[in-house]
């Protein structure tokens, strides 16, 4: 125990630089420092985004579907501009580069593949918002598992055809100027099904 206890006394004098721990130290408030700004930043920005669609009057009715939030609202009317001036929710795939291409070149010849000719950040919204509505909204899950089990489609395929159903709802909705009602949407999915 005595030899033990000598050890102990010898490794804390002489083992460990105390300045790296204070650098370490004052590197971690630095980090914390930063968080709490960035984070800051990112509450002001949220308020002015909803200060923002609080002045656009078709972003309350796309607020209505469950699941899509601020964030994705103002990224969708940001790419597409009034909604209004859309006949039809292919109107918005297009623009987004989400409309079926044929690939003639080389080996690929009459491969049917997504154009990409439009908004790329509009495309990555319209993603993301589909997949944050797969995953909150039980209308899209539902027709969700319904593609990947009963249609036995891939699970990326159906995230591509719930975006094609997204475009079509955010226009119908504007153009009606209507709220988002599940009812509606599951009826006419039971009708075309």
């Amino acid at each position: 125990m005595e030899k033990a206890a000598q050890l102990i006394a010898h490794a804390k004098r002489s083992v460990g630089d105390r300045t790296a721990v204070d650098e370490s130290k004052a590197d971690l408030i630095r980090l914390l420092e930063e968080y709490e700004r960035v984070t800051s930043m990112l509450e002001q920005i949220e308020k002015d985004i909803e200060a923002l669609l609080s002045e656009i009057p078709m972003a309350q009715q796309l607020r209505t579907i469950k699941g899509l939030g601020k964030i994705f609202t103002a990224a969708i009317l940001a790419g597409t501009g009034d909604l209004r001036q859309y006949a039809h929710g292919r109107q918005v795939l297009r623009k987004a580069g989400l409309n079926l291409a044929e690939s003639t070149s080389g080996k690929r010849k009459g491969r049917i593949v997504l154009s990409k000719r439009g908004d790329s950040a509009l495309r990555k919204y319209l993603y993301l918002a589909t997949v944050q509505l797969v995953w909150n909204n039980p209308v899209f899950r539902h027709l969700h598992e319904h593609n990947v089990k009963e249609k036995k489609m891939k699970k990326q395929q159906s995230i591509f055809k719930l975006i094609g159903k997204l475009a079509r709802i955010l226009v119908g909705i504007v153009q009606r100027g209507e709220k988002f009602t599940p009812e509606k949407t599951v009826l006419a999915w039971a009708e075309a099904a």
